[in-house]
């Protein structure tokens, strides 16, 4: 069996897939705070209790995520030069990020002191930018070489009719785009996240730009990690 069920059931078994669940309560909580905050104020505040919460406990689900990039450099670091080099920068900003969260957890529960999280806020902050630009620049790339790989294997249809081969290798090539289109969505979505941590502005500190970014993120991750 592998109806609908079967498939969120085996989504929600995974860390990803729970803390985008989660994810999506966190910013539909933010934008409902956002929309009722000055009509129904008691309203406002149980959906803000909701929000905070729900980062709260995404932060806890994540607890020893920093090793996934350390292996990912270990296992995958790259076909090519260059992308060794991208995922050693990427990897290490979302290391830096994930690593320095824990202890905004921490200090935002009151385990820690609750002065720390202000700095360990911006330091996790940076390392998720940072890493979130060489993940979009290393998705970029494959998508452009996907293009030509894609235009290659239709010219080659075109004197090879009913090429098999070549339609199964674009089908997968159409794939894989699609699902960086998706991960290059949620990283986009972040970094607006992350800027408006870093270096607070009108447009990314807004609720609205927040809340739209965070479900952009979320469904995007869900899209990415729904079982096929």
């Amino acid at each position: 069996m592998n109806d609908t069920v079967d498939k969120l059931v085996i989504f929600l078994a995974k860390r990803d897939g729970i803390d985008k669940l989660v994810k999506t309560f966190q910013y539909v909580s933010k934008l409902v705070n956002w929309q009722v905050e000055t009509t129904h104020p008691d309203l406002a505040n149980r959906f803000k209790q909701w929000e905070v919460s729900s980062g709260l406990s995404r932060k806890a689900f994540r607890t020893g995520r920093f090793l996934t990039g350390f292996n990912g450099l270990r296992r995958n670091p790259g076909a090519t030069p260059t992308f060794k080099f991208l995922a050693v920068l990427a990897n290490a900003g979302e290391m830096v990020y994930f690593f320095f969260d824990h202890f905004l957890w921490l200090s935002r529960i009151g385990t820690l002191d609750a002065k720390l999280a202000k700095r360990m806020s911006f330091i996790s902050a940076f390392g998720e930018s940072f890493g979130y630009i060489f993940f979009i620049v290393s998705d970029l790339i494959i998508m452009k070489q996907g293009v030509e790989a894609e235009r290659k294997l239709i010219a080659l249809q075109e004197e090879e009719e009913n090429s098999k081969d070549a339609k199964e290798k674009i089908r997968k090539i159409r794939g894989d785009r699609v699902m960086r289109l998706m991960a290059v969505a949620a990283n986009v979505a972040d970094l607006i996240i992350a800027a408006a941590e870093i270096e607070p502005n009108p447009f990314c500190n807004h609720p609205l730009s927040l809340g739209i970014s965070g479900l952009v993120s979320a469904w995007a991750g869900w899209y990415r990690n729904w079982p096929s």
